[in-house]
């Protein structure tokens, strides 16, 4: 559950300059054979960002401490876009309603969490969408579009698609939509040099994905 969190953005303009990604924690042990021994700590994946390269401007310097300053430093968390990662299907294509799977109808259920599934034959993940974009969320069953606010409605603070009448058994539900990773800042001081920064270096901007 995400707890202090504010539904901004971080600054887009620096945002899009941020580097960053996926992170997973796993034990090997090497054993007295050779052999090893691997175990996954973490269920899920963790995205780790660092937005110092998007800093380019003294605006841009000012903007982030600014927003800094109200998040509290590591206090409260935020949206951030992540350009490579940021839509139910490749970087470049408009959301399609059949992009993802989003559950199968029993008659009873109405509400599903969007997810996005990475991989496919062996092991695929399927990684919790919590802060889709608003209006972008897109839903189908058995292929045909539903209308958004008529048919469904979507929780962009959540990620939950909750549908007015329950799917029928059997049918087969599918979603498309934009997200944002929800972050904060995984320091609480943000070291600036001025001088270094007139001098090409770029500052540390720290972020961590907040696992919901």
């Amino acid at each position: 559950m995400l707890q202090g969190f504010h539904e901004i953005s971080f600054p887009f303009s620096v945002a899009r300059g941020a580097r960053g990604g996926p992170v997973r924690r796993t034990d090997v042990v090497t054993l007295a054979s050779g052999a090893e021994s691997r175990n996954a700590r973490w269920a899920r994946s963790r995205r780790r960002y660092d937005a110092g390269l998007g800093v380019r401007s003294l605006d841009d310097l000012h903007a982030v401490i600014a927003f800094f300053e109200e998040r509290r430093g590591r206090l409260t968390g935020f949206r951030l876009h992540d350009r490579v990662d940021c839509r139910s299907g490749p970087p470049g294509a408009t959301p399609g309603p059949g992009d993802q799977p989003l559950g199968t109808g029993d008659g009873e259920t109405l509400v599903f969490q969007l997810t996005k599934t990475y991989g496919g034959a062996h092991a695929p993940y399927a990684r919790p969408i919590v802060k889709p974009v608003a209006g972008s969320v897109r839903v189908a069953r058995d292929g045909n579009e539903l209308v958004a606010d008529v048919d469904f409605v979507a929780d962009v603070t959540t990620g939950k698609v909750t549908l007015l009448t329950a799917p029928p058994e059997g049918s087969v539900l599918t979603a498309g939509y934009a997200f944002d990773v929800p972050v904060r800042f995984d320091t609480d001081s943000l070291d600036i040099d001025l001088s270094a920064f007139e001098a090409g270096a770029v500052p540390n901007v720290p972020m961590v994905e907040i696992v919901p």
